[in-house]
């Protein structure tokens, strides 16, 4: 009987085709001898339920979750980790004396990543477009990293409205039109598939900005590719989706998984 006596990890999404998460974690856990496989699962909001009963079953021992669900799943939890709970946003569960606990590491891995690139962001502006799950864990960062300004701009405006319930700071945008800013962050989906555009007029904000892309598979979205052009300094989400399994690996089995030059690599392949 095939892997009866693993334990079982699953992200979850829609799309998921593009996640790297069993790759990356399925390779940490051969490096660290651990007895488990870890799959991705296309899912629909309908399936959430049977999902949940089966973590209480201790079928399933943890689970990533991304677009659109990060929100979807707080009904189904026991307890939010305080970030988790301050962002209404959860990205990675575990089963933890009985209890399905939600935790938010995006905050950690969009923070660890900013780090690693060392680019300052005290006194910076900042412009976000979207409001989707992850948006109010990168408020939620850069607060702590003592931004000056938090713009988001989103096609839905009321999306932008709920995120100001959690974040009085934020100022909205109205689509396509730019604020002044510093660093401009893609939190949509737009650039996930190849053919995407974005129906954006990049032309007129200048040089010298720095664009960040959350989409790390693809790494060079349309979104960076008009950053390029447009002569600014860019970066996608390998990095931060690296520090953000590996603060999910940690909370899982206990151990802290490195992030080295090998494991970067096994992500362009």
């Amino acid at each position: 009987m095939k892997n009866m006596s693993k334990k079982k990890y699953l992200v979850i999404g829609n799309p998921i085709d593009h996640s790297l998460s069993p790759l990356l974690h399925n390779y940490w856990i051969k490096e660290s001898n651990i007895e488990a496989v870890y799959e991705k699962q296309k899912m629909t909001i309908n399936d959430l339920k049977s999902l949940f009963l089966r973590i209480q079953k201790k079928e399933i021992t943890g689970v990533n979750v991304t677009v659109p669900f990060k929100k979807e799943v707080i009904s189904y939890l026991d307890e939010l980790s305080p970030e988790a709970q301050k962002t209404q946003s959860v990205n990675t569960i575990n089963l933890n004396n009985g209890k399905v606990i939600g935790h938010n590491t995006d905050i950690n891995g969009f923070e660890s990543a900013i780090k690693d690139i060392q680019y300052d962001l005290i006194e910076k502006k900042i412009l976000i477009l979207g409001a989707g799950g992850v948006v109010p864990s990168i408020i939620f960062a850069l607060n702590k990293m003592k931004v000056s300004e938090i713009a988001v701009s989103n096609r839905t405006k009321s999306k932008v409205e709920n995120l100001r319930g959690i974040f009085q700071n934020i100022k909205i945008v109205d689509w396509g039109n730019f604020s002044d800013f510093d660093m401009v962050i893609n939190a949509t989906s737009v650039g996930l598939k190849k053919t995407d555009t974005f129906n954006l007029d990049f032309s007129k904000i200048g040089k010298g900005k720095f664009f960040y892309d959350i989409i790390y598979n693809p790494s060079d979205t349309i979104f960076l590719k008009k950053g390029k052009e447009t002569g600014n300094q860019t970066e996608n989400g390998k990095k931060m989706f690296l520090y953000q399994a590996a603060a999910a690996f940690k909370i899982w089995h206990g151990v802290q998984p490195e992030i080295n030059d090998e494991t970067i690599r096994l992500l362009d392949e």
